[in-house]
Order: C-alpha cells, then structure tokens, then sequence
C-alpha cells in the first residue's frame, strides 16, 4: 500500500487507527452485553443509570456489585495475560511463548495458595505481592531449564521447559489443596480461571498494577519490534537486549501475575490473541500492543459470556471455555511451528 502521509500517518497506519477505533467500539459493545444478559436482563439505559445516577435499587445493586466487577475483571485479565503473551513472545522469537504455556501463571498460582493456605483468605491485596513473586521465580526457573542442552534457546526447549515447570507447579497447587480443605473451597472456581465472585475492591487492588504494565508496554513497543529482530539483529542496531528483556521479564511478572491474582491462571489467552493480532496488521508492536489489549480483553469478556449461556451458569470458569478454543489453535501451531525443531 502506498505509504502517503496523512499527517503524523501514513495511509497504512490510518487504517490501523480506524481497526483499532472499530475494535474498541466491539470491545465496549461487548461489555455492555455482560453486564445485560443474565438471569435478568437490563437494559443499556439502567445500567449507565447505576454507573453514573446510581440510586440503591435492586437492579443498580445487582450491576454495580456483582456484574459489573465480573466485566471489569474480565476487561484487566484478558488484556493483561494478551500483553504478556505478546511480549514473551517478541523477546524469546518463540511463537509458542505465552505466561501459561511457559509456567509463569502456575508460579503465579501456587504462590496465591500457598500464602491463603498459611495465612487465611481474607487477606485482601497481599495476594498480589505473592502472585509477582511467584510469577517472578517461574519465568526465572524456565528460562534458566531452557538454556540447557541441544535445544537450548530454541521454541521447543522453552516450551518443554515451560512444561516441566506447569507441570510440577500445578501438582503442587493440586496436593496443597487435596490436605487444605478450606483453602480449597475458597479458591475452587478461581483454580480453573473464573471472574465468577470478583468484587470491585478485588479490581481496584489489582488494576494500578495491570495499567502500569499495559503503558510501559506501549512505551516499549519499539523496542520489542527490534528485539523481535534476534539477539544479533538487535545488537546491530545499537540495542543492549540484555537491558531490555529484563525490562520485559519485569513487565510481564506486572501484568501475568496481576491478572493470576485477579481470576487465576487463565490459559491460552497470550498464546492466541498475540497470533490473531499479527496475522492481520503485521509485526510492528507499536500497533500490536493495542490491538492485543482489546482483543484481549474482548476474547475474555465474549467467553465468560458465552460460557454462561451455553452451559446455563452464571459461575462457569471462563478458563474451561478459553482452553475450549485455544487447545485447537496450540496444536496448530505446535504442528506448523515446531515441525522443523522436532
């Protein structure tokens, strides 16, 4: 396409703009009908009544404290764990790359019980400390288990290595669980990955962190363009990758263990979303960020919606019905990606 200038634009880039102005719109469309549908539906109207005119009515009492937080945590979680995916997947050149399939959400996820197990689960934001913790130590354990061997750095070593550490991870989670029954009640759903419960305060506690890591990602997306490139291309160019994929590991424990903290360990979302984005508008990440937030988020918000419909549950875990699209997609890519690597 013609690279005219349309200002600070070029045509390509306006056309982005006008994608990403359409996807917004479906993105706040889809909200809406979230919030709506249910086993009552409300009109559009009431629930901007409840939101900005909210007067303690039942319908208002429902929005604000049960179905607007569920919304609210599905919009903050699926743009999270889309970014994170994104930027993992930029910084490793591993198309496979994503917080669940690397072992990031489990670390997050076993650090979350581990701390309700031994110090209760009413422990408000606390949770969130852990969640980075373990987030932290999980992507640190991967990358150092990638490192080694025939397939060191490559897509298929991190990815075995990724789930060796899931793995082991998740069956920590489950044996905590299995000798500590009341831990296990109250994080039942939120193991599968739910946004069933989440109250506003939940959301309040956990969106500074998941904002900050959403902005510097759009202030790193230059970066991640040339890192994306390969180690040798981006040291060419005059980047320290050293520098700026420990600024990405520090990014990606902010918004993967945010999210594990806010609905658990949803999977497939950063796998998906990142592939989807680039597909369609290409590899420079100053747009794929963006993109990968709202589709994210989208992503997240229509399965939870979705999930409650077909299966007739208002706590279905969104977690079942994401790994209902994004087990076909792994496999796909596993077969065109990984071939060759095999």
């Amino acid at each position: 396409m013609t690279s005219l200038k349309a200002g600070w634009l070029t045509t390509t880039d306006n056309i982005r703009v006008l994608a990403l102005a359409m996807l917004l719109c479906l993105l706040v469309l889809a909200a809406m009908s979230a919030v709506s549908l249910g086993t009552a539906t409300i009109s559009f109207s009431t629930i901007m009544a409840a939101i900005f005119q909210f007067d303690g009515s039942r319908d208002h009492l429902l929005i604000t404290t049960i179905r607007l937080p569920r919304v609210i945590a599905a919009l903050l979680s699926g743009s999270a764990l889309a970014v994170s995916g994104t930027i993992m997947q930029a910084v490793t050149n591993n198309p496979l790359a994503s917080p669940g399939l690397l072992g990031i959400n489990a670390g997050a996820s076993f650090a979350v019980v581990l701390v309700m197990t031994f110090f209760g689960t009413g422990i408000g934001d606390i949770y969130v400390w852990f969640a980075f913790l373990g987030a932290a130590i999980a992507a640190i354990v991967v990358y150092a288990l990638g490192s080694f061997g025939a397939v060191a750095h490559s897509p298929l070593g991190l990815v075995l290595a990724g789930a060796i550490v899931a793995t082991f991870l998740t069956s920590l989670t489950t044996a905590v669980l299995i000798f500590d029954q009341s831990t296990l009640d109250a994080v039942r759903f939120w193991t599968a990955g739910s946004v069933t419960g989440r109250t506003m305060p939940q959301a309040k506690a956990v969106a500074p962190y998941i904002l900050t890591g959403l902005f510097a990602a759009l202030l790193l997306a230059r970066h991640l363009t040339t890192l994306s490139l390969g180690a040798d291309a981006s040291r060419a160019l005059g980047q320290n990758p050293f520098i700026w994929r420990g600024t990405s590991v520090v990014i990606v424990v902010l918004l993967a263990g945010g999210a594990v903290a806010l609905v658990g360990p949803i999977g497939f979302v950063g796998l998906v979303v990142p592939h989807m984005v680039r597909m369609i508008i290409g590899v420079d990440y100053r747009w794929v960020i963006p993109f990968s937030a709202l589709g994210g988020a989208l992503l997240v918000v229509v399965a939870d919606t979705i999930g409650r419909i077909i299966f007739g549950s208002q706590s279905f875990p969104v977690g079942v019905t994401i790994a209902l699209i994004g087990a076909p997609f792994f496999l796909y890519l596993a077969r065109t990606r990984l071939r060759g690597e095999a």
